[in-house]
């Protein structure tokens, strides 16, 4: 039998990061994705095809490649893509879900399972049980409950506070930002899950968690030593920004920066950003909308460089302004393609 590698593709909400908490302990050889609804869906299935491509040409054909994709229904056009693309990269496709606007799609793939009367991180959970003997002792059932009974709301379970405070944990976690560092992001939010599923069963479990919360995000960013959470959390992305600076680099004229995604706390990342990174002359981090702010550590006129770029301006350190016609991505690679491309074309349309 050939040895599996699961590419598993899950929505951004509870449910779908409670399916990918599963899969995570299931499988030895994963490499996990997120959507949310609408074209990111399509972009990542890309994105998985690639990859998949990538792997075959690396380490040949002894690996049996499954595309799982769990809590994100398809459209009958979307299904039918992913479907001919996994036929012609030898790759084996499962769709587990519970949204009924996939009927239609459902009733046409046969590797699309659709159930409305379960959440997807239950349906998942049922999945590995029966194909891969997963948690053959049901350790995971109850926190599995918890996510069940809020994703479909079962208010009179027993679970359904205990996944209230979950819920709102997922979706207050923005301390990383997932398209820029995906895997961290998903790190992080798994590992506030398994947190919450030591604490499931203590007296009082949905009040403790919620007061345990702040010290739980607090316990993932600590490395070295104790220090507020919003120190923590920037001392951990300018670590990131840091690490993957030659992935973010960009210029502008004969400076060089390294280009955030929506991180926010500009000031803070930002001055931290340039001080660990001395060969740098500015720090930018762009939002969806286009919106940016920079920074710098006596290198460079940041306030210069807003108003050729962004009809902005500030400080010689701290500036800002707004791209005009930003084309914002799924794909980090691809914003830092059209901020380089926006920038030359600036500076190139002041010189003339």
């Amino acid at each position: 039998m050939k040895q599996q590698h699961i590419y598993h593709l899950s929505h951004i909400d509870l449910d779908g990061y409670g399916c990918q908490y599963l899969t995570k302990q299931c499988f030895d050889s994963i490499d996990c994705f997120n959507a949310n609804y609408g074209p990111e869906v399509t972009a990542r299935l890309e994105e998985i095809v690639k990859k998949i491509e990538q792997d075959k040409f690396l380490q040949g054909e002894e690996t049996e490649r499954v595309i799982l994709i769990t809590d994100l229904n398809l459209t009958t056009k979307e299904g039918n893509w992913i479907e001919k693309e996994a036929m012609r990269i030898g790759a084996k496709l499962q769709l587990l879900d519970h949204h009924a606007t996939g009927a239609g799609a459902a009733e046409r793939f046969a590797w699309y399972l659709l159930d409305t009367g379960r959440s997807a991180t239950l349906i998942t959970y049922h999945w590995l049980q029966q194909h891969y003997g997963f948690d053959s002792e049901n350790r995971l059932a109850s926190i599995v409950q918890a996510i069940n009974a809020i994703d479909i709301w079962l208010s009179e379970d027993p679970y359904f506070e205990y996944g209230k405070v979950m819920l709102g944990m997922i979706s207050g976690a923005k301390e990383i930002n997932r398209i820029l560092f995906p895997a961290e992001d998903r790190n992080f939010k798994l590992s506030m899950i398994q947190a919450a599923k030591e604490m499931i069963h203590e007296t009082d479990a949905p009040i403790k968690l919620d007061d345990a919360l702040h010290q739980i995000k607090k316990n993932f960013f600590i490395k070295e030593k104790n220090d507020t959470k919003d120190n923590l959390v920037a001392a951990y992305v300018t670590g990131l920004l840091t690490a993957e600076r030659d992935r973010l680099t960009i210029t502008y004229k004969n400076a060089k920066g390294i280009l955030g995604y929506n991180i926010g706390s500009a000031s803070i990342i930002g001055n931290a950003c340039m001080v660990e990174n001395e060969a740098y002359d500015f720090y930018m981090d762009v939002n969806f909308r286009g919106n940016f702010s920079l920074r710098s550590n006596n290198k460079l006129d940041v306030s210069k460089m807003a108003a050729v770029i962004g009809n902005g301006g500030g400080h010689p350190n701290a500036a800002g302004g707004k791209i005009e016609g930003y084309k914002d991505s799924f794909i980090y690679a691809e914003v830092r393609e059209f901020i380089q491309n926006y920038i030359n074309e600036r500076v190139q349309t002041v010189i003339e």
